[in-house]
Parts: C-alpha cells; sequence; structure tokens
C-alpha cells in the first residue's frame, strides 16, 4: 500500500486557495461594479465606513487581484503564497469589519470564509507538496 502523510493538509490547502479564488473574482467583480457603476450604489453613509466610492472600488479592485495572486500561488505549491495568504486573508477581514454595518449578511459570510483560510493556512506548517511515497508493509 502506497500512502503519503500530507494528503490531507494539502487537501485543506486546495480547497484554501479555491476559497480564495472564488473570493477574488467576487471582489474583481464587485470592485468594478463600484467603479463603474458608482452612481447607482445605494449606501447609508452612517453605516458605512469609508465614504469614498472611487477608493472603495479600488480597494476591492486591489484585494481581488492580490487574492488571485495568491490562491495560484497556493495552487503552484509556493511556500511564499501561504505567508502572503495570511497577510492578504487577515487584511481582507479586517477590510470586511469595516464594511459590516452597509453589508452585515455579505461581510459575516465572507469573515466565515476568512476564518477557514487562514485556519487552513496555519493550522499545520508542514510542506504542502507530498514526501515521497514509502511502501507501507502490511506484514
Amino acid at each position: 500500500m502506497v500512502a503519503s502523510k500530507s494528503t490531507a493538509w494539502a487537501g485543506m490547502v486546495v480547497f484554501a486557495a479555491t476559497m480564495m479564488l472564488i473570493m477574488s473574482l467576487l471582489n474583481i467583480i464587485e470592485g468594478l461594479l463600484v467603479l463603474f457603476n458608482d452612481d447607482q450604489l445605494v449606501l447609508v453613509r452612517e453605516k458605512f465606513v469609508l465614504v469614498d466610492l472611487t477608493a472603495w472600488g479600488w480597494t476591492l479592485l486591489l484585494f481581488g487581484l492580490a487574492l488571485f495572486a495568491v490562491g495560484v500561488g497556493l495552487l503552484a505549491t509556493q511556500t511564499w503564497a501561504r505567508i502572503a495568504g495570511i497577510i492578504v486573508v487577515g487584511l481582507h477581514a479586517v477590510w470586511q469589519v469595516a464594511s459590516l454595518g452597509a453589508y452585515p449578511i455579505w461581510s459575516l459570510l465572507m469573515l466565515a470564509i476568512d476564518t477557514f483560510v487562514i485556519f487552513a493556512l496555519t493550522a499545520r506548517w508542514s510542506s504542502v507538496r507530498p514526501e515521497p511515497e514509502t511502501l507501507i508493509d502490511q506484514t
């Protein structure tokens, strides 16, 4: 029988990378919508921390691009991507807390995903690359 020690951990990292890619696409779409349709966006100023919609759109777009780059790096099993992923997702979580008053359900959903991604990237700090397969004797 052939066994690999990091199979389960690699699965968590792949799932985290996939979630980061999905979050990146959602942030890119939302950022572009804010940039191009800011006159049709309805926000209550008292419930939103950031008032300038152009800055909000660019921030979402930059978060989306950063999440995409880190997600691709994670799928390529790059160590830098794990460290960058923790930083980018942590900043993304702070950003979601700032927009909690404007979009409470969406922000809570994104915070839950951010929490799981950070857990998946930090729970076991072993190599994501599969170790050389070893033959296990069944006798």
